[in-house]
């Protein structure tokens, strides 16, 4: 992935953003304004954004508008993803959206220390790199992919892991969901400290 050079403090580079339905883990159904960020260094095989993964100056957006964007909306909950939202410099993003009041998410898998104070972390680690310390302390939600059945016993190796109050949720991987939603279910009643988060969007086809 190339880098750019910008101005942290106006402007980030945005590949997508769109208001629509939270369609998975425990936000699901409520309404939320996606910021997806451009750029990612972890490379997940099966992920369904790929396109996300490339940065170019074209990308770059104000964080003015991006903010004018939400607030424009009407809702006042907020979800920053990626491509790796937490590789970049996100305090002056979340500071500009706070001071709109509005609650501020993100879902990364970790592996970059965090800047910025979200109001909640959902932490998606992948096999592809190692995520940091601070991912398992401010976790509010582990959510984990499962695309093989070994994923399960992986899952639990973080789950014992993260702070006492995260929530704990495993989603099978879209393209394997017939074949692995059965085995998620028999785990889950054998470990019921876990939830099963499914992608409702892809369902219902919102983005």
């Amino acid at each position: 992935m190339k880098e750019i050079k910008f101005n942290i403090q106006s402007e980030i580079p945005v590949m997508e953003y769109f208001y629509t339905l939270q369609g998975e883990g425990f936000h699901v159904g409520k309404p939320a304004f996606f910021i997806r960020l451009a750029g990612c260094t972890v490379g997940c095989v099966w992920c369904d954004v790929k396109e996300s993964w490339e940065v170019s100056p074209k990308q770059l957006v104000t964080i003015q508008s991006l903010v004018d964007s939400v607030v424009t909306s009407g809702t006042n909950f907020v979800v920053i993803t990626g491509g790796e939202p937490a590789m970049y410099n996100l305090s002056y993003l979340i500071q500009a959206l706070n001071q709109k009041n509005i609650y501020c998410a993100i879902e990364t898998s970790g592996v970059y220390e965090l800047t910025g104070a979200v109001d909640w972390y959902c932490f998606s680690p992948k096999k592809f790199k190692n995520p940091c310390t601070e991912a398992y302390q401010k976790a509010n939600e582990l959510k984990v992919v499962v695309f093989h059945k070994s994923d399960l016993i992986w899952a639990q190796e973080h789950a014992e892991k993260v702070n006492e109050n995260c929530l704990l949720y495993l989603q099978p991987e879209w393209s394997k969901r017939e074949e692995l939603i059965p085995l998620i279910i028999d785990f889950i009643k054998q470990n019921p400290s876990w939830r099963l988060s499914l992608q409702t969007h892809k369902y219902i086809n919102i983005p």
